[in-house]
Order: structure tokens, then sequence, then C-alpha cells
């Protein structure tokens, strides 16, 4: 859709633009990518153009409604106040603003969904993240997020038999083993430095269990920056890749019978300088109880695809379990030792992978975990040992995405947090992909995920 008349001018003085306006010019970017993460968790925009953009960062760029009811087949559902009738703008944050360095001559900035006058729009997924921090901010909080990504590094090729296009990985190295450095070195270079150039902050990288595997972290930052390094992330490590003639998949379980690719959530809680989760502290304590409570509807946000449930299994290190413990790697929420004497504790929730839209995955984490604060919930007793041991005594997660938009749907704190428009949205994107994948095999299932993530 092309803006052919004018708008209501969203007016925001903001210091970086003039500095932006000027990167553009010296840098020879030709095209400012304006990017958001739907309801399928799919990375989406609309870019402008340098000789436009001044205007752009104003207005915006008109964008039809109705993309926030389109599934990760790129299916159109029916979603009442989601139909061909309606115009919201991409408006980017200024504060984003990156050039691209696997794409010479792009740049990027994060957006948010807003209505014609600026105002925000009831079914922008920043938003709500936006809206879980004031919670926050309201009780003098402050969360300190980040993702802990893996995903698969190889080349898409066509299958020989006719089937669907497969992921052929990079290696067959064996984990954290030296060859799977080697192999993967001259990407991971450039993967890092790319990075880097973004803002974001490598803090580790070793080739993880699966064929092809690959783990890259960086540095945590408060949650909506988390959020946003995560979809600057994702996008990142797919161009690189593509440059290289090769392919990076994120999505939870390319290859189905191999290891699945998470995006744990590592998080603290602070007020006043103080980190709230050292310790046997009480507001630790209720935030965990917060996460079990909701546990099975917070899946259907934080893993969002049918491919996430093939990874969420016993004895997989992923987590099947609604239970904590103390570096319980097989619990869903793991109390993180400190590294260091400057480190700091904080919680790993592992039920979560990168076919998650970010913003929501966070906001829903926050919510749940503000919940357990104020009801001052007892997450029982610590786990500390593998839960399968003894399935009969600990509560299983969801066994499917459709298990898990039921628990949503029977959520009164979740759904009365996403809003009646975002939660109306979301559960129709995510029943028709549950219902689009029902009856295929693994590999359309594998193809159409990989392809997206």
């Amino acid at each position: 859709m092309t803006d052919r008349h004018s708008v209501t001018k969203i007016h925001q003085p903001d210091p970086h633009v003039r500095r932006i306006l000027e990167r553009a010019e010296l840098e020879g970017i030709e095209l400012i990518r304006f990017l958001y993460a739907d309801h399928g968790g799919v990375i989406r925009g609309k870019a402008a153009s340098r000789s436009r953009l001044a205007e752009r960062l104003g207005t915006g760029i008109g964008h039809t409604v109705a993309m926030m009811a389109m599934n990760m087949l790129d299916q159109l559902q029916e979603v009442e106040q989601l139909g061909p009738v309606g115009e919201v703008r991409l408006v980017p944050d200024p504060s984003t603003f990156v050039p691209l360095p696997y794409a010479p001559g792009a740049a990027a900035m994060l957006s948010d969904l807003r209505l014609p006058d600026g105002s925000p729009w009831a079914a922008c997924p920043r938003t709500f993240l936006k809206d879980a921090v004031a919670a926050l901010d309201d009780l003098d909080y402050t969360l300190v997020a980040a993702f802990e990504p893996e995903f698969t590094l190889g080349r898409r090729l066509p299958d020989p038999s006719g089937g669907p296009d497969r992921l052929v990985p990079l290696d067959d190295s064996l984990c954290y083993a030296g060859l799977g450095f080697d192999t993967a070195h001259d990407y991971t270079i450039k993967l890092v430095r790319a990075l880097e150039t973004q803002g974001l902050h490598v803090e580790h990288y070793h080739p993880e269990l699966g064929p092809g595997q690959q783990e890259l972290s960086v540095r945590h930052a408060p949650a909506l920056r988390a959020a946003d390094n995560h979809v600057l992330y994702r996008e990142t490590v797919r161009g690189v890749a593509l440059r290289m003639a090769m392919w990076a998949s994120l999505a939870p379980k390319p290859l189905a019978d191999q290891a699945g690719n998470g995006a744990h959530l590592h998080l603290s809680l602070w007020q006043d300088s103080r980190n709230l989760f050292a310790g046997d502290s009480d507001v630790r304590g209720w935030f965990i109880g917060g996460l079990l409570a909701h546990l099975p509807a917070l899946t259907a946000l934080t893993c969002g695809s049918v491919n996430s449930f093939r990874r969420l299994a016993p004895r997989m290190w992923s987590s099947a379990y609604a239970v904590y413990g103390p570096d319980n790697r097989e619990a869903a929420v793991r109390i993180c030792s400190a590294l260091g004497e400057s480190g700091e504790p904080n919680l790993e929730l592992k039920p979560s992978d990168s076919s998650a839209n970010p913003y929501l995955s966070l906001g829903a984490v926050i919510h749940a975990g503000l919940d357990g604060i104020r009801r001052k919930l007892d997450p029982g007793d610590p786990v500390t040992v593998d839960p399968d041991t003894d399935p009969g005594r600990f509560p299983r997660l969801p066994s499917s995405l459709g298990e898990a938009l039921d628990a949503l749907e029977a959520d009164e704190v979740l759904m009365a947090a996403l809003g009646p428009l975002r939660a109306r949205a979301y559960l129709a994107v995510k029943r028709s992909e549950a219902a689009a994948f029902q009856g295929h095999d693994a590999a359309f299932e594998t193809f159409h995920h990989l392809r997206t993530f």
C-alpha cells in the first residue's frame, strides 16, 4: 500500500533523527527497513527510501490492519477489526536505527504499529511489552533480560524424492567439538562482527549438540531492548548466511530427528540497584510461583508454533515439566548460579524458542511474574532431579500448540493483559496454524518452519 494522500503527522521530536538522516546520507543507505513481529512470530516490515526518510520518521508507513491476522503460512484469518478496512502506521523507533552490515545500502529500525493519529494500537506486540514494562515501573522494578538462541546452519537443497526442500547441515561435528568451531568459523566471525556493529554485544559462542547447530548469545539488556535485540539477531543470523550462500534456521525443530533450537529466556529483576533474584528472596520465589502458575498458558506465547512441541519432550534438556530447580536443565525454570565474583544470579525460562514473537513472549512472562508477586504465590519445593525419573509426580507442559492455546484462552490474567483484540487475533492465527499442519507429515512441517524462522 502506498501513501498518496496526506496523513496526520506523528510528531515526536527526537535527538536521534538528525543523526539518522546524516548517517543515511554519509553511509550511502538507500533503504531503511521498518521491522515488526506479527502474531505468527514472523518478522515483517516495509522499507522507506532515503529520499522520504525524514518524512517517514514522522508519519510512519501505511499498513493494513489485516496483516496482524496473517499466519506463518501467509493465510489471512477472519478476525473482527482486522479485515480489508482499516489502516495503521509502521512508526519506527529512531533509537533503534542500525545499518545492516550483511545488506550493504540498507538499515533497519524496530517499529510500533500505531493508529493514524499516532495513538497506540491495541494489536501492536511491541506496545504490549511496553505496557508490561510500565507495570514494572509502577512498582519501581526493572527487568533485565536476554534470549539465548540456538540455530541450525547448513544449505537449503531440493529433496531428491521430490518433496519439500530440506536443510542439509553444514557439518556433523560433535557437541562443543573443535571441528565444529573450524567448520563454521568464517560464518561465525562474520556473524559476530555484524552483531557487534549493530550494538548486540556477543557473550559466548559454541557449536551445539545437533548437526550444524550453533549457539551464540548476546548480552542482556532492559526488557524492550532485549526483545528488539532478538528481532535484529534473527534477521542477522539469516542475513549473514544468505550472503554466504548458506541457510540458517532458528526454527525449534528444523530437523525432526535432531536436537531442537531453543531461545532460553534469562531474567533478573532489579530495584534500587539491587538484584531481587539474588539469594533465596521472597520476590524471586513469588515470581517463580507466577511463572509456574501460568506456564501452560505462557507456553502458547513463548513456544508459539506447531514445531515448538516437537522440541518440548522429556529428556531433551528443553523442559517438559512445569517445575523449577537450581541449575536443573530439565526444569522449565532454572535458577542459574552466578558466574564469578561479579556475576548475578538469574532465572532461565527453558520453554522458549525463536518461533515466538519476542514482544508477546517477554511481555507475558512479565505479567505472569508480577501476578506471582502480587499474590505472593508459593512455587513449592525446588526439583533437584530429572523430573522424568518420576513423571507421575510432576505436571507436564502442554504437548501440542492446540493444548497450549486452550490453556491460554482459560487464563484470565494473561487474556486480560493481552486485551480483547490482541487475544482474539492471536488465538485465531495460532489455531489456524495448528489446523493447517494437522494431517501433514514431518517433512511438510519442518520445511515451512525452517523457511520462516
